[in-house]
């Protein structure tokens, strides 16, 4: 009997972990200039990998940022599918590392823990497929579909140089259907597909008040502080039950249909273990909705950072010139992000004090997506996941946000399969970051099942 891709993945389960744990060791943050040599040199490793995995063509391509990593293998001909997988090399700063039971980019295997700063979000989703290409061409020669990749490394920042390259190369990067692993599923045992992702609206706000610092028991009461004022300003922006006071920011934000709300009642909730595992003693936000459909359906807005004057330990009596905040917008599909950012930068301006000044800087944004579930590459999706898990897969809405997917539909024109295997307690963005081994191992073998499903399209 000849190997099958399935063998060759149970076979080579070591070396694939090890090859990602060697991934995981490069601290590819994006965000800090300090790691630019190590965004540079993840970007190689990848390429290698992709290299080394049998790609006739992989190369890393500069652009105004850090490099993006493309490859195809387009050996199944022009009679079987093109997929387009994306994913992202960088990461997450660590930070606070005192929170940290493990070096954050020292991956350690805790049970079936893989602990590492990227282990789910995005590295080893991604090393999924790749490991996937890796089985098909060591037992087949070849993928048994036409197989493109996009790897960026400025997901994390907001990917201010994926749209223009994606505009750019759209010839290059054209094919019939996408597949992203950059989000997760409900239980180790309950598979999942997202079918909607909310987008995002950033926005910084500096409120100006005197030319200086002043003397607050000189000044004070004369003259109005802008932390206060921005304070007051802030708690316009929200009703007491988490319904948005802008004016215009619902207007395109569709209802939820009953079959879609009774649908999403089908997904697996615990109250109570969702409250611990938020660390707070009951829900909060709009009447009338769930918390899953608050989480994942609804549009929201988050003040992230808010900072002005003397934060020092002891005391100092100033009246501060300036006061800053950091706001975020969760928006539902339909939300224009360009749109979001002017309204509430609008509605500063009307509600902003006499005595201070306002200004709001879009820091950046991305639009939500919705994908169709009834498409044949949904069900090969559904089929492959099933086959991996042993059970049919959950849909589901996801709260947060990957702004390529609205990209490939307006530019490429082609929905994405958003493939997911991390847990809903994997700690991205925070200390502790891990993944599932056993779901990294059958991610690889969902990723085979859905490339086969597809071929047979």
């Amino acid at each position: 009997m000849s190997l099958t891709c399935f063998d060759y993945a149970r076979s080579h389960r070591d070396k694939f972990l090890e090859e990602l744990k060697d991934f995981l060791r490069i601290p590819s943050v994006s965000t800090q200039v300090e790691h630019r040599s190590d965004m540079i040199r993840a970007a190689v490793w990848v390429r290698d990998q992709l290299l080394a995995t049998g790609f006739p063509r992989a190369e890393v391509m500069p652009t105004r940022g850090h490099p993006i990593i493309y490859a195809e293998w387009l050996a199944a001909g022009p009679n079987k599918p093109t997929v387009l997988i994306y994913g992202h090399y960088d990461v997450q700063p660590p930070d606070p590392l005192e929170l940290w039971h493990t070096p954050p980019f020292e991956p350690t295997i805790v049970d079936d823990s893989l602990f590492a700063r990227g282990a789910a979000d995005d590295k080893g989703q991604v090393f999924i497929h790749i490991k996937a290409i890796e089985a098909f061409q060591q037992t087949a020669g070849a993928p048994p579909v036409n197989i493109k990749m996009i790897i960026e490394g400025e997901e994390e920042i907001g990917s201010p140089s994926l749209d223009p390259f994606i505009r750019e190369h759209k010839d290059l990067l054209r094919a019939d259907v996408a597949l992203i692993s950059d989000s997760h599923i409900l239980g180790k045992e309950l598979p999942t597909i997202v079918y909607a992702l909310r987008g995002m609206a950033y926005v910084e706000v500096e409120v100006t008040g005197p030319a200086g610092d002043l003397h607050s028991g000189i000044y004070g009461g004369a003259v109005h502080n802008p932390v206060n004022a921005l304070c007051a300003m802030i708690a316009k922006l929200q009703d007491e039950q988490g319904r948005i006071l802008i004016p215009g920011f619902y207007d395109k934000v569709r209802d939820l249909e009953p079959e879609e709300r009774a649908e999403m009642a089908k997904i697996p909730f615990d109250r109570e273990v969702w409250l611990a595992e938020a660390g707070v003693i009951r829900e909060w936000g709009e009447p009338g909705y769930s918390i899953i459909e608050r989480t994942t359906a609804r549009p929201t807005l988050d003040v992230n950072g808010i900072w002005g004057g003397y934060i020092q330990p002891g005391a100092k009596t100033v009246l501060p010139s300036k006061a800053y905040a950091k706001i975020s917008m969760r928006l539902v599909p339909d939300q224009s992000h360009e749109e979001i950012s002017r309204l509430i930068a609008d509605y500063f301006q009307k509600i902003a004090p006499p005595a201070v000044s306002v200004e709001v800087r879009d820091l950046h944004g991305g639009e939500g997506a919705m994908v169709r579930r009834d498409s044949a590459e949904m069900a090969a999706a559904f089929r492959a996941y099933a086959a991996a898990f042993g059970r049919e897969p959950i849909f589901m809405r996801e709260g947060g946000s990957i702004p390529v997917v609205a990209a490939f539909q307006k530019v490429l024109g082609i929905d994405t399969i958003l493939m997911g295997f991390g847990l809903p307690d994997d700690n991205l963005h925070a200390p502790n970051e891990k993944f599932s081994v056993s779901n990294f191992h059958r991610g690889i073998q969902t990723s085979m099942y859905f490339l086969t499903n597809l071929a047979e399209l």
